[in-house]
C-alpha cells in the first residue's frame, strides 16, 4: 500500500492511498490539473482512481469535485450531511446524482483490495468524517478538520502504518493575527481545528510499534508554519508518557500546495 498528500492545507486537501491494484482519493480540494501532476509522480492519473472519498463540505475539500465528477466519471464516497453540503454548493456545478455513494460513521467499506473505515470527527459541518483505509495488514490513517480528540478517535487511529493528522495552528500565531474575533474563536473551538500541540498529542496517543511515518497537515497559511509545527509536535511526543521519541519515526510535514514524496507502507 502505498500513501502521498498531493495537497494538506487551509487553501486545499487532497490525499491518495492505493495498493498495486485500487487507487483512492481522500477529498478533492484542489484543481484537477494539480491532482493530476500529484498523481504523475506515483505513475498515475484520475483514470486510474477508483473512487473518491470526502470528508466534509467546505470547499477547501471539494473545490475539484465538480469537474472531476464530470470528466472522470469517478465515484463519491461521503456521508448523507455532506453529500446534501456538496449539491447545495452551487460554484461546483452539476455533479451526476449516480455518481454519489452514501457511507455512515463507523463503517467499513470494500473498493477493490481496500477497506475503507469512517469515523466522526467534530467539526462545523454537515456530517463530517476523518477515514482509515487498511489493506493487506496495512493501514493507513487521514485525519484533519477537528477542534477535540476523543479516546473514541485515538482507537479509531490506532494499529496505523502510517499517518496525517491535523498541525493547523499556532495558538499564539493565531490569536495575535489578523483574522476576525469570531474567526478566531471558530478555529479554536470543539467544533474547529487541532493546534500543533493538539495534534501532538493526539499522534502521542496513536504511536506504536508499527508507526513508520506521520504527516503533519492541513497547516494554516497564516497561522503556523512548517518549522513551528515540526518542532512543537516533536516536543509533544518526547514529552509524552509512552516509551517512544519523536526521532522513532519520519516526521514530514505535507506541503500546502506540493505534493509529498510517496511513503510505501
Amino acid at each position: 500500500m502505498r500513501m502521498m498528500s498531493i495537497a494538506s492545507g487551509s487553501s486545499g486537501n487532497c490525499i491518495y492511498i492505493g495498493s498495486d491494484d485500487t487507487h483512492i482519493l481522500i477529498d478533492a480540494g484542489i484543481s484537477r490539473r494539480k491532482i493530476e501532476e500529484g498523481l504523475k509522480l506515483a505513475g498515475l492519473s484520475l483514470a486510474d482512481i477508483d473512487a473518491i472519498f470526502v470528508t466534509h463540505e467546505h470547499s477547501d475539500h471539494i473545490k475539484g469535485l465538480g469537474v472531476i465528477a464530470r470528466r472522470d466519471e469517478i465515484p463519491i464516497y461521503t456521508t448523507s450531511g455532506t453529500m446534501k453540503g456538496i449539491r447545495q454548493t452551487t460554484s461546483l456545478g452539476e455533479i451526476p446524482a449516480d455518481l454519489f455513494r452514501q457511507v455512515s460513521a463507523d463503517e467499513n467499506v470494500k473498493v477493490g483490495d481496500l477497506t475503507v473505515h469512517s469515523f466522526a470527527i467534530s467539526h462545523d459541518a454537515a456530517e463530517p468524517v476523518a477515514y482509515t483505509v487498511s489493506c493487506g495488514g496495512k493501514k493507513a490513517g487521514v485525519c484533519t478538520d477537528l477542534g477535540i480528540y476523543t479516546d473514541y478517535t485515538v482507537q479509531n487511529l490506532k494499529g496505523a502504518d502510517a499517518l496525517l493528522v491535523e498541525a493547523n495552528h499556532d495558538i499564539n500565531l493565531l490569536e495575535v493575527g489578523p483574522y476576525p474575533y469570531y474567526l478566531k474563536q471558530r478555529i479554536l473551538g470543539r467544533k474547529g481545528h487541532l493546534c500543533n500541540e493538539a495534534g501532538g498529542r493526539l499522534i502521542s496517543s496513536v504511536l506504536s510499534d508499527r508507526v513508520r511515518t506521520v504527516f503533519l497537515g492541513h497547516l494554516s497559511k497564516e497561522n503556523n508554519y512548517d518549522r513551528l509545527a515540526y518542532e512543537a509536535v516533536r516536543q509533544e511526543i518526547d514529552m509524552a508518557d509512552n516509551p517512544y521519541r519523536a526521532k522513532d519515526f519520519d516526521i514530514r510535514v505535507a506541503g500546502r500546495d506540493v505534493p509529498s514524496g510517496i511513503v510505501e507502507l
